[in-house]
């Protein structure tokens, strides 16, 4: 059994079941050790033709094997099989639903946890977590009740049997046993800690596997496939080594086990024959003794198994606990004044913004300050590093923002809930993210479940706008189209696409596309920028990017370097009166009629 604040409550929640395990186990336990004394009867009656109950001699016959000891033995077989059945659903079924609950929180956290804690914690090591961390846990919990119970009762009924038959006997072979709890506690220490290295070990190897699956393309266009192995080989030995230790600290366990169990065999063979040898007791009563030492064997291996089990459970619960209880940087704060079902226009301030993330000095941004009023189509350009990115970061609340430097229809942001913030906003990411879904669904994914025909109408318009539905046409499964992991069945100006038509469905006050275009063409970019300005007259559009002939279409340009505002207006403004722009521009054009010439 394993304790802790996290898996407590279930010991709480389900106490009924584990109650009625409990009593159902009792019962068995009582039953179990009917059966050594049944063993005497047949013994005694063979030997001498009669058993002498009550001080009454009653004649070993058939009638006498039918009433004493066939009927009961039926009875205690019926009762432990119906048992067995009535204690696994409790603390097996229990289990489960303790295991369903801690993945459920630890995936509540996980939804909560901010970017920072992703760029720290690879996605490799967290499902380790969920995989044999959670398993290891619900073993405990289930295994280890059972084993307590057994180890209480059926052991401790045992004990006192072996004891009112002969004290001396009892204390002899108890001696091995005390030695095998001094020697299990030690080895429990030891196994906590290998138990830890060895899931370290299969988290290190489970993320290098995700990685090298998730980056197999680059890894064939760079022939690194033989250095991959190589790495591959190196965490795999890691872990089978660290494997090995632990499983050479369980077998030392379960030797001395074994060692202890058999050592009190003979110590029972030699002393109670020699007990059965001067009359203490008779062939029967001996038989007996073994049947209640045979019942203690089983609570003996319990005590070792809930040694190794319980080092296990604690090293797990130990790495579950810290997702549970992970950090969560980026949330509400007290300033929170604004309903969560707030509705904006879409008007957009920085004032004097001043950021750098998280864990660094450097500032992306520095005195950044610009306004974005209410259905205006605006750019904001840079160069790569410039900080336009963060603009997008800081507008979602990826990262906690500066109180008073940044302002939403004239509201400081840190006074509006974060779901509020992100549920005015639609956003297309630099990182293009696909489900492994069909391509409808993709672009329906904000959508509630509602009529078939309504969703798809709403997903073949905005994929119109997005410029998109022409290419699905062309696939065999049109929007049914399955997409593989991260849609790397489709190109990447197709993945934009998906992401921008997923992005309109939601059909928000503010849409921000980052680096969204990149992928597309320059007449493609023309159509789906021309379908933005129509479609969302009223509404607010920022588009973040490098590329100038995106900027063109745009009301007004914000240019950034250096994390700094180096100008802003539309962009025959800039060409005139901002060198730096200027300059961006005539290496574009010069870029594009370079590449222009080579495709002729």
């Amino acid at each position: 059994m394993i304790f802790g604040k996290h898996i407590n409550k279930y010991y709480l929640k389900y106490s009924w079941a584990l109650l009625i395990g409990i009593a159902t186990l009792l019962a068995i336990d009582y039953m179990e050790l009917l059966i050594p004394s049944l063993y005497r009867m047949i013994i005694n009656g063979l030997n001498d033709g009669y058993n002498v109950i009550g001080g009454v001699q009653v004649t070993f016959d058939m009638k006498f094997v039918l009433d004493k000891i066939c009927l009961p033995m039926l009875i205690v077989i019926l009762t432990m099989v119906a048992g067995r059945f009535i204690w696994r659903m409790c603390f097996i079924g229990t289990s489960l639903k303790a295991e369903h609950g801690l993945r459920r929180s630890m995936f509540d956290r996980c939804k909560d946890l901010s970017q920072q804690y992703y760029q720290v914690n690879k996605v490799g090591d967290l499902m380790s977590y969920y995989t044999n961390d959670l398993e290891t846990v619900q073993d405990c919990f289930a295994w280890g009740i059972l084993m307590v119970t057994d180890v209480v009762i059926l052991g401790g009924l045992s004990f006192v049997k072996m004891i009112r038959m002969n004290w001396l006997l009892t204390l002899l072979s108890m001696i091995p046993m005390a030695l095998m709890a001094v020697i299990g506690v030690i080895l429990g220490k030891y196994m906590e800690a290998k138990w830890e290295e060895r899931q370290a070990a299969f988290s290190k190897l489970s993320d290098f596997a995700q990685e090298s699956y998730s980056g197999v393309a680059v890894i064939k266009a760079f022939v690194n496939e033989y250095r991959e192995l190589l790495m591959f080989r190196k965490h795999n030995k890691n872990n089978e080594k660290v494997n090995v230790e632990f499983v050479k600290l369980s077998m030392k366990l379960d030797i001395f086990t074994e060692l202890l169990i058999e050592s009190v065999v003979c110590i029972i063979l030699g002393y109670g024959g020699y007990l059965a040898y001067t009359g203490v007791f008779n062939a029967g009563q001996l038989i007996e003794y073994f049947g209640y030492f045979d019942a203690l064997i089983w609570p003996v291996i319990a005590v070792a198994e809930l040694i190794k089990m319980t080092s296990q459970g604690k090293a797990s619960m130990k790495r579950i606990g810290a997702l549970i209880d992970a950090q969560i940087d980026v949330k509400d704060g007290p300033n929170v004044t604004e309903p969560s079902d707030l509705k904006l226009s879409g008007e957009i301030e920085f004032r004097n913004m001043t950021f750098a993330y998280p864990g660094t000095e450097i500032n992306v941004l520095d005195d950044v300050s610009f306004t974005i009023k209410a259905g205006e189509n605006v750019g904001i350009i840079g160069r790569t590093g410039s900080g336009k990115s963060t603009v997008a970061d800081l507008l979602l609340r990826t990262y906690n923002v500066p109180d008073g430097s940044l302002f939403l229809d004239g509201k400081d942001v840190n006074t509006i809930p974060i779901y509020a913030v992100r549920a005015n906003i639609a956003y297309v990411p630099q990182d293009n993210f696909l489900f492994s879904d069909t391509i409808g669904n993709n672009i329906a994914f904000f959508e509630e479940p509602a009529e078939e025909e309504l969703t798809r109408a709403l997903v073949e318009e905005n994929a119109r706008l997005a410029d998109l539905h022409d290419n699905v046409k062309d696939f065999a499964a049109g929007y049914s189209t399955l997409l593989g992991e991260r849609g790397v069945t489709v190109s990447g100006g197709q993945k934009q696409r998906i992401s921008i038509a997923r992005a309109l469905i939601r059909n928000a006050p503010m849409l921000v596309l980052d680096d969204s275009l990149s992928a597309v063409d320059v007449e493609t970019e023309e159509r789906i920028l021309t379908n933005l300005r129509d479609s969302r007259k009223g509404r607010t559009t920022l588009i973040i990017g490098h590329r100038i002939s995106t900027m063109s279409y745009m009301d007004r340009i914000i240019f950034i370097d250096d994390g700094k505002i180096a100008g802003a207006g539309t962009h025959a403004e800039l060409l005139a009166g901002n060198e730096k722009y200027k300059h961006m521009a005539e290496l574009q054009k010069i870029e594009a009629e370079k590449e222009r010439g080579e495709r002729l």
